[in-house]
């Protein structure tokens, strides 16, 4: 998910001649029986300070790997790692990180995750961030079309036969772009080859085993690495987890179910504030007022800037966390008391806009989910599936619908989704919201099903997104735990192993509360939103 927000969904449609397949060289991202590059020596990472004031003790480091594992002295790229060394006489070897996505940096996260810790846990271990292949500082890195995201982009409602056009327009033009600047990249961007690319990490460090950390997307990607290596796994945790049964146009469609969820939860606590806000007390007519503000963007844009679609790119993020609830009702309540809409814009360039690095991160995002598994081709199919869902998931359903419509136009052939179900790899640790939009309840019970001997670590009632290192005392002990000693929370009782009550949720802004940072937003502002 990229970095203004998060979903996963889909729209397709065919042009003749522009859905190319793989080249036959390019079985690296099959998820056959796992190929190992112990015939191409790997280079131990020379690792250097790059020390950053809120990470003072990072390290940097890059590693080259085989474009395609099936082709080891073939052509290499590099991949760009991070580290925050063991200090503790203890060693429990590398914890990789990842935030998600896909298409998100983890360089940032191996600091944030050390730093977040107890001490005496993040001391035992080395903590590893990684750019995946394609992503920030790995090389060489995609961005197929640059300011995709500019605004002002068509209205993402398709009431119109030109509008719909529009917008397929504008992704079919994107999935050139990707085949005619990444040709020779493209087929080996998946999550498998992420995996494979792991692993190499895993030989650079000399690890035998690796610890692993996944929020998000990267819970999948932490799920595949156990189905293709289970013996090469210590310990993992997955955060936020994504359900492999809906990879990936299913997961889109429930995610805009809980997407709306969320919004009508933020629509409901800004009614809670009218002393604050001024839009009323009843959630239904503060809703109303939301769409009734989307509806007069869409005829006339904010500065230029904000119209309907950027509109909803700013607010997708409060589905995420709900730390952003404040800022997004002040702009919310300007625009529609006062027609004052410079604290809207400002809300957009702070959630909602799109730079360099989101560029790169739905360029990767998309080349990962639209080539990991068969997407519909038939532009009939998505439209009846996102008007049916539409009409009860309003909030995210089309705006979602055209951020994964490229999918319905990808140059490269899509590979089989993998199997996650697992009784090899060592028992993991799972962390759920019960109101999680973007990876809803139901992937982590369905994982925890899946994975023999797991855990399942459930926040009751939470609704934020990367759950774990936000402020949540009884969330981070059995985090802690398992990371000290494996220890792990037995039967609870029903699909959980151990609840935990979610946090409070936000206060309206005051000038402390609006100048004071929180674990939570530290975190957010690393995850990879859409998945």
């Amino acid at each position: 998910m990229k970095k203004r927000a998060a979903a996963l969904c889909g729209a397709a449609v065919v042009v003749a001649g522009m859905v190319t397949g793989a080249p036959a060289d390019a079985s690296a991202d099959t998820a056959s029986a796992p190929r190992t590059t112990l015939n191409a020596p790997t280079a131990k990472p020379a690792w250097k300070k790059c020390g950053t004031k809120d990470y003072p003790r990072l390290q940097c480091a890059s590693l080259k790997v085989p474009l395609d594992h099936a082709n080891p002295r073939g052509r290499q790229i590099t991949l760009a790692l991070s580290r925050v060394p063991h200090t503790a006489k203890k060693y429990q070897g590398p914890l990789l990180v990842n935030p998600g996505g896909p298409g998100g940096s983890g360089i940032a996260l191996a600091g944030f995750v050390a730093s977040s810790l107890p001490r005496t846990v993040a001391a035992q271990y080395d903590v590893i961030g990684f750019d995946p292949r394609g992503v920030g500082a790995s090389r060489p890195a995609l961005n197929c079309r640059p300011g995709y995201f500019s605004p002002v982009r068509p209205d993402s409602l398709p009431v119109t036969p030109a509008v719909e056009k529009a917008n397929l327009d504008r992704a079919a033009a994107f999935a050139k772009a990707c085949a005619t600047k990444h040709a020779d990249l493209l087929p080996y961007i998946g999550t498998v080859s992420a995996v494979r690319d792991m692993d190499a990490i895993r030989q650079a460090l000399g690890a035998t085993k690796i610890n692993y950390f996944g929020y998000s997307y990267g819970t999948y990607l932490g799920a595949v690495y156990a189905k293709l290596y289970p013996d090469r796994v210590r310990r993992a945790v997955l955060d936020s987890v994504v359900d492999p049964t809906g990879v990936w146009y299913a997961d889109n469609i429930r995610q805009d179910h809980a997407f709306n969820d969320r919004h009508l939860a933020f629509t409901a606590w800004v009614a809670k504030h009218d002393a604050t806000y001024k839009l009323g007390t009843d959630p239904a007519k503060v809703e109303a007022k939301w769409y009734a503000m989307r509806r007069a963007l869409a005829k006339k844009p904010a500065d230029g800037k904000v119209g309907a679609s950027e509109l909803e790119d700013t607010f997708v993020p409060g589905g995420y966390y709900n730390g952003y609830w404040p800022y997004l009702a002040e702009a919310f309540a300007a625009y529609a008391n006062r027609r004052d809409d410079d604290p809207l814009v400002e809300a957009y360039e702070n959630f909602g806009a799109v730079d360099a690095a989101g560029d790169n991160g739905y360029s990767v995002y998309s080349a990962v989910q639209c080539a990991d598994v068969a997407w519909p081709r038939d532009w009939g199919q998505w439209r009846r599936d996102n008007w049916d869902t539409y009409a009860k998931a309003p909030f995210m359903t089309w705006s979602n619908a055209w951020y994964n419509a490229p999918c319905a136009f990808w140059p490269t052939s899509a590979q089989q989704p993998v199997d996650v179900s697992n009784d090899a790899a060592p028992p993991m640790l799972l962390f759920q919201a019960t109101n999680d939009a973007a990876t809803p309840y139901e992937g982590g019970v369905a994982v925890h099903r899946l994975l023999r001997g797991s855990s399942l670590v459930v926040e009751q009632g939470g609704g934020n997104h990367g759950i774990t290192l936000s402020g949540n005392a009884c969330l981070d002990k059995h985090l802690a735990a398992y990371l000290t000693d494996g220890t792990m929370p037995r039967g609870a009782g029903g699909e959980a192993d151990a609840v935990c009550k979610r946090l409070p949720d936000p206060k309206p802004l005051t000038v402390k509360s609006a100048r004071s940072s929180t674990r939570g937003a530290a975190l957010h502002g690393l995850l990879g939103f859409r998945g």
